[in-house]
C-alpha cells in the first residue's frame, strides 16, 4: 500500500516507529544516490548511537543493578513489623541507546568527504540534550570545512538547525549549505499536502548536482515496511499538536482516502 500523504506522513514521526523509519530512509537514500554517483564517488552509511531520553514503563524489561538470588537457605523468621507501602509511585526517565545513521558521499580515489547528509533524529533537536549539543558541534565543524551539508528535517517537534534567518511555520524543512555559497543556505519549506520536490545533492566541482527524491524514498519504505499495518489513521492527529488548519485538512484528507469513518 502507498502512503496516504503526498509528502511526509506525520504518523511516521511516532517514537515507536521513527528509529525504523530513519534507518529505512537512510538506506533508501543511499541506494538512490549510489546509482547516480558511481564510479567516481561512494555513498556510505555511517552509524552512530544516540542516547534518547524516554519514560520506562513496567512493560519494558530492564536489567537491575542488584539481584536477589535464592540459594535454598531457610527464610528468616518474620519480625511481625508492618511495612507500609510507598505513598507514591512514578516512572523512571532514563537514557537508552538508539542507533541511527548519516550518509556521507566520499571520493572513491582517496575517501575525501564531499557531502554530509543528515536525516535529523529527535535527539538532534531536543534543546539542552547531550545529543543536540553533540550534533551542533558536528554541524559547526562541517560548516567550517570544505564539505557540503544537506539536512533533512522531517520532525515537527524540537529545535530547528541554527539559522540567522526566521523560518515560516511549515512542519518540515530541507536545508542545503554549499561550500562555495556559505553563509547562504538554500531552504525548502515542506508540507503534508504537497509532494517533496527533488532536492539537489552537490558533489565536487565541476561535477553536476544529482537529484534526491525524498518523496519516492518515503513511498518505497512505506510499502516495503508495511507501515500501513502499524498505523491507525482513525486516531486523533499525531503529536506534536497541529495547527487547527492542518488538523482539519488531515481529517478531511484521511476521510477522503477511506481511512476514517
Amino acid at each position: 500500500m502507498q502512503p496516504p500523504f503526498p509528502g511526509m506522513d506525520p504518523y511516521l514521526e511516532a517514537p515507536s516507529l521513527w528509529p525504523d523509519v530513519h534507518a529505512a530512509l537512510a538506506a533508501a537514500l543511499r541506494r538512490q544516490l549510489q546509482r547516480q554517483i558511481s564510479p567516481r564517488y561512494a555513498a556510505v552509511l555511517v552509524p552512530y548511537t544516540a542516547f534518547e531520553t524516554i519514560d520506562v514503563t513496567t512493560a519494558r524489561a530492564m536489567v537491575p543493578d542488584i539481584g536477589i538470588v535464592d540459594n535454598n537457605q531457610p527464610a528468616p523468621p518474620a519480625t511481625g513489623v508492618a511495612i507500609a507501602p510507598a505513598p507514591l509511585s512514578g516512572l523512571l526517565t532514563v537514557d537508552l541507546p538508539t542507533r541511527y545513521s548519516r550518509i556521507e558521499i566520499r571520493m572513491l580515489s582517496d575517501e575525501t568527504l564531499v557531502t554530509a547528509i543528515e536525516v535529523l533524529a529527535p535527539v538532534n533537536k531536543r534543546a539542552g540534550a547531550e545529543g543536540a549539543d553533540a550534533y551542533e558541534r558536528k554541524r559547526r565543524e562541517i560548516l567550517r570545512s570544505e564539505v557540503h551539508l544537506l539536512e533533512i528535517d522531517l520532525l515537527r517537534a524540537g529545535r530547528r538547525p541554527s539559522l540567522a534567518t526566521p523560518l515560516p511555520p511549515n512542519p518540515y524543512f530541507v536545508f542545503l549549505s554549499r561550500v562555495e555559497q556559505r553563509p547562504r543556505v538554500d531552504i525548502w519549506p515542506l508540507t503534508m499536502q504537497d509532494a517533496i520536490p527533488l532536492v539537489p545533492v552537490p558533489l565536487r566541482a565541476p561535477d553536476p548536482d544529482v537529484p534526491l527524491d525524498l518523496s519516492g524514498a518515503l513511498h518505497d519504505i512505506y510499502a516495503d515496511a508495511r507501515y500501513d499495518m502499524r498505523i491507525d489513521y482513525r486516531q486523533s492527529p499525531p503529536l506534536p499538536e497541529m495547527s487547527p488548519a492542518d488538523a482539519a485538512w488531515l481529517d478531511a484528507h484521511l476521510r477522503g482516502c477511506g481511512l476514517r469513518d
